[in-house]
């Protein structure tokens, strides 16, 4: 795999050439993430989308059809700051949405920083746990702090991290009350976008919208399962407990996204004050309720056509405030896709169920039989295992002589394929497995032990919506779409590394990469 990937960076840049003059600097950059966006449902629907959405970049841009995310258990947190560092978790700190905080005992988002409020919100966030640069960053850096960045997008970690330390602001949709919220990290709150809480508020008109297919359900024929021959109606009643989370989850939302973008293009005037300027916009082509498409198809391909159109008019809003030639535009899936049901029994197909509460309290019991009465173990979290690392230094104990114990014990466990050790990770270079494995661990904020589940498995959470987790490691088709003046329009089948995003968009702007970015980039520019 690392061949190959070597193989297609230095076949990119015998065949992607760019010649920019000195005096055509880009104005604007504008940043494109979309969560669980694939390529083979944007192929399979192409018949439905209009000419300047998705056919536009693939016309007119870079294609990457396969961007390679080198590590496992990818999400929206991770993703998203891997492109926009150019580096790995294992560097920019951000392995997952969510962390286990050992002082506390409990989960939290990865994000979180009690040390800051929020405006239109109770949550707690800040970019100060990743720990290099970003792009947005460099762009920031470039002008002297004149340069404008701004982040939109349904989730807040997804707008902060695409945002990064030293944008002007990031803002999101409130789970609780619908308002654009953000964090009192950020100082420049554009009285634009506090207007949407006012003049245009989702909370008020929430039960006034409705989601209905765009086009009749005969015409949704991308994905190769069983799906309803009738159309659908997604509503959302005003006293609904979780209604502004339905919400979310739906092709609506990313009309709300880019009603904001274009407010930020239009009022803030982006890419049009002698200074580069970035934007950042999120985008969700995830299945409706994170359900599965087996249940919910229709729902997604619908998603995707009205994705279609809301990238359309964002693409037209730029090209008439600022000039799709003095633009830079890049578009990047997050590479995972969670919306995946497990089979049937009846086609028995070779399954189990995990239960990480159980692991856990098992490995405590074999723990106490070989050093003495204690809470050994003290959490579970995104297949790690947390040991209570205060406890056997207090006791002295061989914390890596326990963590070779404890692999061997959970590796007996059915479900379980492999277990590494924190020194396992750290000290061995290992195969392509558990370099993987490494670059999607954070020493200070990952656990001792890291599960690698069996495929087919399911993580059962027995919390009170019995939450389930489906073990699918088969690689997930992401596309990557780069729209820059002058770079001549390429098709890339081969991998490509989501590392590599960063240093092209950075080599695009002339500006350098991010600091913890070590790929080259795919094009070579000739001025």
């Amino acid at each position: 795999m690392k061949n190959k990937v070597l193989a297609t960076i230095l076949f990119s840049l015998l065949v992607v050439p760019l010649v920019q003059s000195a005096d055509n600097s880009p104005r604007l950059v504008v940043g494109i993430t979309v969560d669980q966006l694939r390529t083979d449902y944007l192929e399979a629907l192409q018949h439905l989308f209009g000419e300047k959405g998705f056919k536009r970049l693939m016309r007119e841009g870079v294609v990457c059809e396969n961007l390679v995310f080198d590590f496992p258990n990818i999400d929206k947190a991770s993703a998203t700051a891997t492109l926009y560092t150019g580096t790995t978790p294992f560097f920019h700190g951000i392995p997952s949405e969510r962390f286990f905080n050992t002082a506390f005992l409990r989960e939290e988002f990865i994000l979180n920083d009690p040390s800051k409020i929020g405006n239109y919100t109770d949550e707690t966030f800040s970019p100060e746990r990743i720990r290099t640069s970003t792009l947005s960053d460099e762009v920031k850096i470039v002008s002297g702090g004149l340069g404008r960045v701004y982040a939109v997008a349904p989730d807040a970690q997804q707008s902060i991290i695409s945002a990064g330390h030293a944008a002007n602001c990031a803002f999101w949709i409130n789970d609780r009350n619908g308002k654009w919220a953000t964090t009192t990290y950020y100082r420049d709150v554009p009285a634009y976008v506090e207007q949407f809480n006012y003049v245009r508020s989702l909370s008020a008109r929430i039960d006034t919208l409705s989601w209905t297919p765009v086009y009749t359900p005969d015409r949704y024929t991308a994905i190769p399962y069983l799906t309803n021959d009738f159309s659908f109606k997604r509503t959302f009643a005003r006293d609904g407990r979780d209604k502004f989370v339905q919400f979310k989850t739906t092709a609506l939302v990313n009309q709300e996204i880019t009603d904001v973008a274009v407010e930020f293009l239009d009022k803030g005037l982006l890419g049009r004050r002698g200074v580069l300027d970035m934007l950042n916009v999120g985008y969700t082509a995830g299945v409706y309720l994170n359900k599965t498409i087996q249940d919910y198809g229709l729902e997604l391909q619908d998603t995707y056509v009205r994705l279609d159109r809301d990238i359309a008019r964002l693409l037209d809003e730029i090209d008439k405030k600022v000039g799709l030639a003095n633009t830079v535009v890049f578009l990047t899936s997050t590479g995972y896709f969670k919306g995946e049901a497990k089979e049937s029994p009846i086609y028995n197909i070779p399954s189990g169920e995990f239960y990480p509460r159980r692991a856990v309290s098992l490995l405590n019991v074999y723990l106490m039989a070989l050093y003495g009465q204690g809470d050994w173990v003290i959490g579970y979290q995104n297949r790690q295992i947390f040991l209570n690392r205060k406890l056997i230094k207090e006791r002295d104990i061989d914390a890596d002589e326990m963590r070779n114990r404890a692999a061997s014990f959970l590796i007996q466990m059915t479900g379980v394929q492999d277990v590494y050790t924190s020194q396992r990770l750290l000290l061995s270079n290992g195969t392509d497995r558990v370099a993987a494995m490494r670059n999607g661990y954070y020493p200070k904020l990952s656990g001792d032990l890291v599960l690698d589940l069996c495929p087919g498995w399911e993580v059962v959470y027995e919390d009170a919506n019995d939450t389930r987790e489906y073990v699918r490691v088969n690689a997930v088709p992401a596309p990557c779409f780069i729209l820059a003046h002058d770079v001549k329009p390429v098709r890339i089948t081969s991998p490509v590394r989501a590392t590599a995003i960063a240093p092209t968009v950075s080599r695009l702007l002339r500006i350098r990469s991010p600091n913890g970015s070590a790929d080259a980039p795919l094009l070579e520019i000739q001025y």
